[in-house]
C-alpha cells in the first residue's frame, strides 16, 4: 500500500503550487537501469510501489512497464554497459545486452545501425504532471492537509527541539519538519548555519505532436532521450547535454563537485553560462524576519526559459536517426532546475541540529523514479521502523565526508 495510516497529522506546505517545479517538469522516466549500485534498491521498491499505484489510490498515473533501452554507438559505450551489468550481478534484474539486429528489431524506422544496447523489460514510465496531482489527491482523501501558496519561512524551538513550522500563513504546531525543497533547500538550511553541498543544473525538455510508434521503451542515446506519452506523442531531451548556471556556490563549493565534475566530462557535454542566475543568486537574502515576506514568496515558482540551441541540436539528431519523425512538430518545451548533490545522491536523514529537522533533497534528477520509495523510507526514518532499504547511502553525515 502506498498510504498506509499511521494516526499522524500531516501538513504539505508548498510555496508555489504542486509540482510546479522539478516534479512535473523532469523526463518521466521510472528506471533501474544505470543507476549507482548504493540508489539502485531504493529504486527497485520505488518501482514495486509503482506497479501497484494506480490500484491503490483509484487513479490513472499514466505508469506503464514498458522496459528501458540504452543505445551505445561504439565499442566503448557497450563496454561500460557490459561493466554496469556485471556490478548489478547480485539484484536480480532482467537486464540484457542488445546486438545491433536487436536494437533495430525494437526501433522502428531507423536506418542508423547502433553497435547494440541495454535493455531492462521491468523499467516503467509515468506522466509526471498526472502523477504528482493524483498522488496529492489520493493523500487529501487520507487525511493530509495540503497549502499551496504558502511558503514555510522558517522553524521555532522549545527546549532544543523544534516546536513549530512558521508559515506565511501561520504557524502550525509540530516536532518533526521535513524539508523537500529541492534547489531551495540549500537557502534554507543557511539560515541555521548548515551548508548543504547542493547545486543547481538548467535542464531543457520538449513534446511532441502525435507521432509514429517507435517504440513503447524508455530510450536514451547520447544525442537524445525519449518516452512515449499518454497523448502518443514524445517528451524529447538531449541524452548527454548539461547547462551550468554559474552562481556564487559554485565558486564556493567547487572543491566538493570537482571530482564528480571531471568523471562525469568523460560522458556528458558541460555548458557553464553566467548571467542572471548569478546575480539572483547573489542578491538572495541568506537570512530573514520570520514576520516578514522571505525569498520563498518572493520566488514562487522557478521557471526557467528552455535552452533553445540545444533543443534544435536534439531534434535535428533525432530526425537524423530517427527520420520518420520529420513531420513532427515540437508541441511545448520547458526548463527546470536540478538539485544535485557531490555524488549524485539524495539526502534522506535527520539532520543532527535542530533536532527534529529531516532533509529529502539532492535528487540529482531522480526524484520522479525513485518519489515513492524515497517517501516510504523517509516515512519509516521518521517513525524510527525498520527500513525498508539501507538508509546508510543517504546519511546526512556523508556531505560533509563524515562517517
Amino acid at each position: 500500500m502506498v498510504f498506509i495510516k499511521k494516526n499522524i497529522s500531516v501538513v504539505l506546505c508548498e510555496k508555489g503550487k504542486i509540482a510546479g517545479e522539478q516534479s512535473s517538469r523532469n523526463w518521466g522516466f521510472c528506471r533501474q537501469q544505470g543507476r549507482d549500485l548504493k540508489e539502485l534498491p531504493l529504486m527497485q521498491e520505488s518501482l514495486r510501489i509503482w506497479a501497484d499505484l494506480e490500484k491503490n489510490i483509484g487513479a490513472n498515473v499514466g505508469f506503464r512497464k514498458v522496459g528501458s533501452l540504452y543505445l551505445a554507438r561504439d565499442e566503448e559505450k557497450m563496454s561500460s554497459m557490459e561493466k554496469w551489468l556485471k556490478d548489478v550481478s547480485d539484484f536480480n534484474l532482467d537486464t540484457q545486452l542488445m546486438s545491433a539486429n536487436d536494437v533495430n528489431t525494437i526501433l522502428h524506422g531507423t536506418p542508423h545501425t547502433w553497435v547494440g544496447g541495454m535493455l531492462t523489460p521491468s523499467d516503467g514510465r509515468a506522466e509526471p504532471l498526472l502523477a504528482t496531482s493524483e498522488i496529492a489527491n489520493a493523500a487529501r482523501t487520507e487525511g493530509t492537509k495540503i497549502l499551496t501558496n504558502c511558503a514555510v519561512r522558517g522553524i521555532d524551538t522549545k527546549g532544543g527541539r523544534i516546536s513549530h513550522a512558521i508559515t506565511e500563513k501561520g504557524e502550525i504546531e509540530t516536532k518533526i519538519v521535513v524539508l523537500a525543497g529541492g534547489v531551495w533547500s540549500t537557502l534554507f538550511l543557511r539560515r541555521f548555519g548548515l551548508r548543504f553541498p547542493q547545486l543547481l543544473v538548467h535542464s531543457s525538455v520538449f513534446r511532441t505532436t502525435p507521432a509514429p510508434l517507435i517504440s513503447e521503451c524508455n530510450v536514451w542515446d547520447e544525442n537524445f532521450a525519449f518516452r512515449r506519452r499518454l497523448d502518443n506523442g514524445y517528451t524529447i531531451a538531449n541524452g548527454s547535454f548539461t547547462l551550468v548556471e554559474l552562481v556564487p556556490d559554485n565558486f564556493r563549493l567547487f572543491r566538493k563537485f570537482f571530482p564528480i565534475f571531471k568523471l562525469e566530462s568523460r560522458r556528458l557535454a558541460f555548458r557553464m553560462r553566467l548571467g542572471k542566475a548569478f546575480i539572483k543568486s547573489f542578491k538572495m537574502p541568506k537570512d530573514w524576519p520570520l514576520d516578514r515576506k522571505s525569498p520563498l514568496e518572493t520566488y514562487r515558482v522557478l521557471n526557467p526559459k528552455p535552452y533553445m540551441p540545444i533543443l534544435f541540436k536534439t531534434v535535428n539528431a533525432l530526425r537524423k536517426d530517427i527520420p520518420i519523425l520529420n513531420k513532427v512538430r515540437i508541441a511545448g518545451c520547458w526548463a527546470g532546475y536540478i538539485d544535485v548533490t557531490p555524488d549524485a545522491l539524495p539526502v534522506i536523514s535527520f539532520i543532527n541540529s535542530p533536532p527534529g529537522l529531516f532533509l529529502a533533497s539532492g535528487f540529482s534528477g531522480h526524484g520522479f523514479g525513485i518519489g515513492l520509495g524515497a517517501g516510504k523510507l523517509a516515512s519509516e526514518l521518521i517513525l524510527n521502523e525498520a527500513p525498508s532499504v539501507d538508509p546508510t547511502p543517504f546519511r546526512w553525515a556523508r556531505t560533509f565526508g563524515l562517517k
